[in-house]
């Protein structure tokens, strides 16, 4: 028997079978373990119980976790106080009290390639149990430069792929998959997570800051700082002034918090924050990210200094208007915000054709509203990757205002969001010319179902996304051929009584989802013959449809299809 954290060497050391991947305890396997190596052949005493249980919860079905707890507490006086605290310092007791476990996890971390070190030990910069969004973990890695360059791939690329590595080294674990099997969030155990944080501050890799700034004494040498505390900030901005901080991240929650000191750096290079509203900027900052800022508009002036500038995202502003500066800014790769109005840019005319700016780096641009897309303006990122579009002018009467059919030009663009607020007598669809490189397609509003025929004939299509009355009409019947790649299809409150459909029609679909489409009479049977169908989700919709979707469920596992998954809320 071969056991290895790494999935290659399960693989090489047999290649005519799969490698068993060994799971996390569950909750009765992992009480069963600790009470065996606690109290033996004895039963839990039931003052012990309730606390015992919470030790256990803790321990996240680690075998090795609980076995050395069960081992510190099987020679302990056995009181509810003394468990309780266990309880409390949990993973700092196993650090301190058992130095094979320390040596293991060091071992783990010691046989990492250089080039993934620095970006495992970044995880434990996210607070404890934290759901990390993959993507906002890439863009902070190409932010703090823990990237190798490759040639012919971009940063993002190369910093998925450093995921997988440390995925398939079990180090790292997936949380959530998107609707393509895509690694979407992660997270990492507790044990591991701790060490990365005591290595990290070690090596003054990073530092966490739980209690206010307890533990950093002034002129401490502190790259990055994770502010994971509950108390008002109000105290901290004149305490960062001295630590010629890199990085801030800042996780908390609990208040709002107002700065303009905070991040007055010249070296500061990534700010995070969930809810800190910051009207200064330092030059050099790579990565901007907060819930909302004071002003409706971003000063040109501000702009022009921020030409490091790779990722800019605000949650929950609404209507904030970009300078025309923006076109400027040759590092940008991320633009986000809740809505963002973008001005054109400078004419050819204006700058002289043999010096418009293109952004080659750009791949994220969500959400614009009225964004026009003439050729002017596409010619300028011609490497966008991810578009938002919101549709909301009562002054436009014709929707070949928006130029959509020049989207076609856009040869990387694999997501595309379009958010119709503005109903036109003709379809959008109908002045809309989609490049074949698209993978995800959503909609918002009103369309109809006559003009699906242009989105079922994109050859690369895997995620289709219907929201809110996105289709106006009765009835759907997809036509033979079209949705050849599709792999995940979401109606979403759609106006739909009939759906027609079967296998031909949609023949690699995975998991339809079907959510308060209140009018819709069944889920089509012959949906069930689709030969890579994974699961039917259903949520708040009539009860002819849960009992369409049970049938399905029923005559599948009748034929030995035992994998098909039906859920239903």
């Amino acid at each position: 028997m071969v056991t290895t954290r790494l999935e290659n060497v399960g693989g090489y050391a047999n290649s005519c079978s799969t490698p068993h991947h060994m799971r996390f305890l569950n909750k009765g396997e992992s009480w069963n373990l600790f009470c065996e190596n606690v109290f033996g052949k004895d039963g839990c005493p039931t003052e012990l119980k309730q606390i015992g249980k919470k030790i256990v919860q803790n321990c996240q079905g680690l075998p090795l976790a609980i076995v050395v707890i069960a081992g510190l507490l099987s020679k302990a006086t056995k009181t509810q106080h003394y468990w309780t605290y266990i309880g409390e310092n949990l993973s700092s007791v196993i650090a301190s009290n058992d130095d094979n476990c320390s040596k293991i996890l060091s071992l783990s971390y010691k046989h990492l390639p250089h080039h993934l070190k620095g970006c495992f030990l970044y995880i434990g910069i996210f607070p404890e149990d934290s759901n990390i969004s993959v993507s906002k973990l890439v863009k902070l890695w190409v932010a703090e430069r823990l990237l190798k360059p490759v040639r012919s791939k971009n940063l993002e690329d190369v910093a998925r792929e450093y995921l997988l590595e440390l995925v398939d080294r079990n180090l790292i674990l997936v949380r959530v998959k998107s609707s393509v099997g895509k690694i979407k969030s992660c997270g990492i155990h507790d044990l591991l997570r701790d060490f990365c944080v005591r290595e990290a501050q070690m090596q003054k890799f990073f530092h966490v800051n739980n209690m206010g700034l307890c533990g950093i004494s002034e002129g401490t040498k502190v790259r990055r700082l994770s502010i994971h505390s509950h108390r008002k900030l109000n105290d901290i901005d004149n305490c960062l002034q001295n630590m010629r901080l890199r990085s801030v991240l800042n996780f908390n929650e609990e208040h709002y918090h107002q700065s303009e000191k905070l991040i007055n750096s010249r070296l500061l290079s990534v700010f995070d924050t969930n809810n800190t509203s910051v009207n200064e900027f330092p030059v050099n900052l790579r990565y901007f990210a907060c819930k909302f800022h004071f002003a409706r508009s971003f000063p040109a002036s501000l702009l022009h200094l921020l030409r490091n500038l790779q990722t800019l995202m605000c949650s929950d502003v609404v209507d904030v208007n970009l300078p025309p500066e923006i076109w400027e800014m040759r590092q940008l790769r991320h633009v986000k915000f809740w809505e963002m109005v973008l001005p054109d840019p400078p004419s050819a005319e204006t700058e002289g054709k043999n010096s418009i700016i293109v952004l080659d780096n750009l791949q994220t641009l969500c959400n614009v509203v009225n964004f026009r897309c003439t050729e002017e303006v596409l010619q300028r990122i011609p490497n966008l990757k991810k578009l938002g579009i919101f549709i909301d002018s009562e002054d436009v009467l014709d929707e070949r205002y928006y130029c959509l059919n020049n989207l076609v030009h856009l040869l990387k663009l694999e997501s595309l969001y379009i958010y119709e607020w503005q109903y036109f007598s003709s379809s959008l669809l109908e002045n809309i010319a989609f490049p074949i490189s698209l993978k995800k397609l959503s909609f918002v509003w009103c369309y109809h179902w006559e003009d699906m025929t242009i989105v079922g004939s994109l050859p690369n299509l895997q995620v289709l996304k219907l929201n809110l009355c996105s289709f106006d009409g009765l009835e759907w019947e997809p036509n033979e051929g079209e949705f050849l790649q599709l792999k995940y299809l979401l109606l979403r409150m759609i106006n739909l009584e009939n759906w027609i459909a079967s296998s031909i029609h949609f023949p690699s679909l995975e998991r339809p989802v079907i959510d308060q489409c209140k009018y819709l009479k069944e889920i089509p049977s012959g949906i069930g013959e689709i030969p890579t169908l994974e699961s039917i989700e259903v949520y708040g919709c009539s009860d002819s449809v849960v009992t369409s979707a049970k049938q399905i469920e029923e005559e599948q596992h009748s034929l030995g299809n035992d994998y098909l998954q039906v859920r239903i809320v």
